[in-house]
């Protein structure tokens, strides 16, 4: 007998294969399902709310979908919904958090992605105790922080406006502290230790014989920088850029201290159309507020979320 027939008739070899019912997979589904349900259920209930009607909404049942969907309650949170004497709704909140989206997340991450880079590959005196503090940073309280930034706020500003009137001695008055370049300087500066430490530890783990190489042909800081470390980086970029959108867009504190009501970013009118307590309670209005003011952080996320757990785990093999 050959080695093939000696091996057909001793029958399969290899692991047996696990039952789809298991103990163990029962457990492990199990799980993920109630947890799934435990986000997902509340996500359920403020979309349906939010195609009811208030008729509808007052019956009570909560659960049941919509008998006649309306897309009112959507126009009204974006467009008419009041928040103390105006009635413009989300909108100016919205245009007003691009405005400091955009000039933050850039900023920030641009800043950071530079120190890590000098940080991980430019050794310089000092580097090591200036890296400690920028860590240190990343675990003060923001509270704590609240009052002397006002106060550097509005000093700012006022030796801004000095420096103006040397040249135009008509300038008005230029104001960090209630505007929105104001909150730019704060997101910039309180996101600046977290993301040095992301970018620092992806830029260790890039091979160092690459870095060295550059150097050999001539490359300096920004060359390096800008034709290596930059193509190589799309992920902890990715990485960096839905922290700072989500940490910035879901902003609260920040938005209602330093801004003003022409300048409140959409969390605060958010807040302010939620807690408004002039005329009925409108929970239709209320639910599709919140869907709008969360979904520009779910959509990069979503559209993202594969190159975000790429750059985390590539992030963390050292540093």
């Amino acid at each position: 007998m050959t080695d093939a027939t000696v091996n057909a008739l001793s029958g399969p070899k290899g692991p047996k294969p696990k039952k789809v019912f298991s103990s163990t997979n029962i457990i492990i589904y199990g799980t993920l399902f109630v947890v799934c349900m435990y986000y997902l259920l509340p996500l359920y209930v403020m979309i349906v709310t939010s195609l009811k009607g208030m008729p509808e909404i007052r019956l009570g049942n909560i659960f049941s979908p919509p008998v006649e969907v309306t897309y009112e309650p959507w126009v009204k949170a974006w467009a008419e919904a009041c928040t103390g004497i105006n009635c413009d709704g989300l909108s100016r909140g919205f245009w007003n958090s691009v405005w400091i989206l955009i000039p933050s997340v850039f900023l920030s991450i641009a800043i950071a992605s530079v120190n890590g880079y000098a940080l991980a590959n430019w050794k310089f005196k000092g580097s090591e105790v200036f890296f400690t503090i920028l860590i240190f940073g990343a675990f003060i309280p923001y509270q704590v922080m609240i009052y002397p930034i006002v106060i550097l706020l509005r000093e700012s500003g006022d030796g801004i406006t000095a420096f103006i009137r040397i040249f135009n001695s008509d300038a008005d008055n230029f104001r960090l502290m209630g505007s929105l370049w104001g909150l730019v300087i704060v997101h910039t500066i309180f996101g600046m230790p977290i993301l040095t430490l992301l970018f620092r530890n992806y830029f260790t783990s890039v091979p160092e014989e690459l870095f060295k190489a550059a150097r050999v042909d001539g490359a300096g800081f920004w060359g390096i920088y800008f034709r290596i470390m930059l193509p190589m980086s799309l992920p902890i970029f990715v990485v960096a850029m839905i922290l700072q959108v989500t940490g910035i867009w879901n902003d609260f504190l920040f938005g209602v201290i330093y801004t003003k009501p022409d300048t409140y970013p959409m969390t605060v009118q958010l807040n302010n159309i939620v807690n408004s307590v002039q005329g009925i309670k409108e929970y239709n209005v209320n639910m599709a507020a919140t869907l709008l003011t969360g979904l520009v952080p779910l959509v990069i996320y979503f559209a993202s979320g594969k190159l975000f757990v790429r750059g985390i785990a590539a992030g963390a093999v050292k540093g």
